[in-house]
C-alpha cells in the first residue's frame, strides 16, 4: 500500500484479504493458539518464527490494525497498546531505565506529564520540562550525558501549541537520541512527523482515530530510521543480547526496522501486558476507514468556531493554530497546512467561574472527560484533566484556570456556534 494516497491506505490499509476470506478484519477473540508440537511453539518463543501464542503479547486483529496505522504514518513496525497513556510509557520505558534522562516538552497532555514527573521519576527516570518556544540555548542546556530521548506533542493537548518537529529532531540527532512524537490530535492525515524528523510516533487511538468514544486504545510506530547501533552504550537493550529473552540482540535479529517494536513487544507487553483488545482494535478500525473524511469537517468546524470566538466581545482570548494572528500560526503552516485540529482553546471573561458557568448552560456540547469525538464536547482541565498539578506546573504547560477546550465535533457548524452563543448570553 505505499505507493498509495493517504485516503485509500485509512480504507484499505493493513489488511488484504485472499479469496474467499472475510472482507473485513476477522476479530480472532481467542487468547492462546493452537500448535502441533512444543518445538513449533519454542522457534516462536525463541523469537526464530513469527506467529501467534498468547494474546497478551500479540494478536492477529491487532496487528492487522496496527499495520495499517504504521502504513499511513510512513513507519516500519508498529504495536497497539491498551490506551494511549500506556504508548507513552512504553515509547520511553523501552529505551530507558532507573538512572536515565529524558528532555520533554513542558506542554504535553497532563496525565502524561503526571505519568513522567511522578510516577516514572519513582521509577528512577529523570525529565526535564522546557517550553516549546525555548530558545536553542535553553534546549541545549536542557541534554545530559544520560538523556535518553526527546518528547513532544504534534499539537500539545489542550495548549494547542504546535511543536517546531524539525527543531527538536535536530536537537535530539545532535545528542544521538531519538525523537518520540505524540501525534494524537493532529493524526497523519494533517501531519506525517517522520517527515519531519522525528523517529516514533504515538498515538491515543481512543481520540479522532476511534472518533466515536467506543474504545480505549494507543499506538506506537517505529520509523525505522534511528541508527541504535550508532550508540550501543546508550541503548544496550536494544544492541546487546537480552538474558530476558534468549539472549537475542534486537538490532541484529530484526534490523533498524524491527529491533524498537519487537523489543517492546517481546520484554514490555510480555511483563506489563497492556494489550488492546481485538475488539476495540476492530472498532479502532471502522474509525479509521473514514478517519480522512472526519478530519477535515473536525477542521472546518474548528476554525469557524475559533472565528465566532475571537469576534465576541465575551471571550478574553482564543487560541486555534490554524487561525490567523495566532502564536503557533506560521507553524501551523509549515507542519498542518491543510488543517490542525478540532480543537478550540478559549477563556471566558470573568475567570474560572464563568468558564464554569458557561459550560453548564451549553445545551448541544455535552462535557465530558474526552476530546476529538464526532460529538461535541467540551472541559476546563484546571478542574479536571490537570488538576493534579499546581499552579506553577499548569503554567507551565499553558493552563489557564478559565481555560475551556472546546473538541469540535461533526456536527453543523451553525448549530454549534448557536449553542456557544446561547451559553454566553446565559452566564
Amino acid at each position: 500500500m505505499s505507493n498509495y494516497n493517504i485516503e485509500t491506505k485509512c480504507v484499505q490499509g493493513g489488511y488484504t484479504p485472499g479469496n474467499g476470506e472475510p472482507r473485513q478484519i476477522p476479530i480472532v477473540q481467542s487468547t492462546t493458539f493452537k500448535y502441533a508440537t512444543s518445538e513449533d511453539m519454542g522457534k516462536l518463543f525463541d523469537l526464530e518464527a513469527s506467529g501467534y501464542f498468547y494474546t497478551r503479547l500479540q494478536n492477529p486483529t491487532n496487528d492487522s490494525v496496527a499495520a495499517k496505522i504504521c502504513e499511513m504514518e510512513g513507519g516500519t513496525a508498529a504495536m497497539l497498546t491498551s490506551s494511549g497513556q500506556a504508548a507513552s510509557f512504553y515509547s520511553v520505558f523501552n529505551i530507558a531505565s532507573c538512572g536515565d534522562h529524558i528532555v520533554s516538552s513542558s506542554t504535553i497532555y497532563g496525565g502524561t506529564y503526571n505519568l513522567f514527573a511522578v510516577t516514572m521519576k519513582r521509577m528512577g527516570i529523570d525529565f526535564t520540562f522546557v517550553s516549546p518556544d525555548c530558545s536553542d540555548e535553553e534546549l541545549e542546556a536542557a541534554f545530559r550525558p544520560n538523556t535518553k530521548a526527546v518528547f513532544g506533542e504534534t499539537i500539545a493537548n489542550p495548549a494547542l501549541v504546535v511543536l517546531d518537529i524539525e527543531r527538536f529532531a535536530k536537537a535530539a540527532h545532535a545528542h544521538g537520541v531519538p525523537l518520540i512524537i505524540d501525534n494524537t490530535f493532529a493524526t497523519p492525515i494533517n501531519c506525517r512527523p517522520f517527515e519531519w524528523g522525528a523517529d516514533i510516533v504515538t498515538h491515543s487511538t481512543t481520540k479522532y482515530m476511534d472518533g466515536h468514544g467506543a474504545g480505549v486504545g494507543g499506538c506506537i510506530v517505529d520509523s525505522g530510521n534511528f541508527d541504535w547501533t550508532k550508540y550501543p552504550d546508550k541503548f544496550p537493550g536494544l544492541c546487546t543480547p537480552d538474558e530476558s529473552y534468549h539472549g537475542v540482540t534486537y538490532t541484529e535479529r530484526f534490523g533498524l526496522e524491527g529491533a524498537y517494536i519487537t523489543k517492546a513487544t517481546a520484554q514490555l507487553m510480555r511483563d506489563f501486558g497492556s494489550i488492546q483488545s481485538p475488539q476495540n482494535a476492530f472498532i479502532l478500525n471502522l474509525g479509521l476507514e473514514s478517519l480522512h473524511l472526519r478530519v477535515k469537517k473536525h477542521c472546518e468546524n474548528g476554525m469557524a468556531v475559533a472565528k465566532f470566538l475571537k469576534n465576541d466581545d465575551r471571550i478574553a482570548w482564543v487560541t486555534y493554530p490554524s487561525l490567523e494572528g495566532d502564536k503557533c500560526y506560521e507553524l501551523a503552516q509549515k507542519y498542518l497546512p491543510d488543517g490542525s485540529c478540532g480543537v478550540v482553546s478559549f477563556g471566558v471573561k470573568g475567570g474560572r467561574k464563568a468558564a464554569e458557568s458557561f459550560m453548564k448552560n451549553l445545551k448541544l456540547a455535552a462535557i465530558e472527560t474526552h476530546v476529538a469525538d464526532a460529538r461535541s464536547c467540551c472541559l476546563h482541565p484546571a478542574s479536571a484533566t490537570h488538576r493534579q498539578m499546581n499552579d506553577q506546573e499548569l503554567e507551565a504547560a499553558g493552563i489557564s484556570a478559565d481555560l475551556v477546550r472546546f473538541s469540535c465535533g461533526i456536527e453543523n457548524a451553525d448549530d454549534l456556534i448557536a449553542d456557544i452563543k446561547q451559553a454566553l448570553d446565559n452566564i
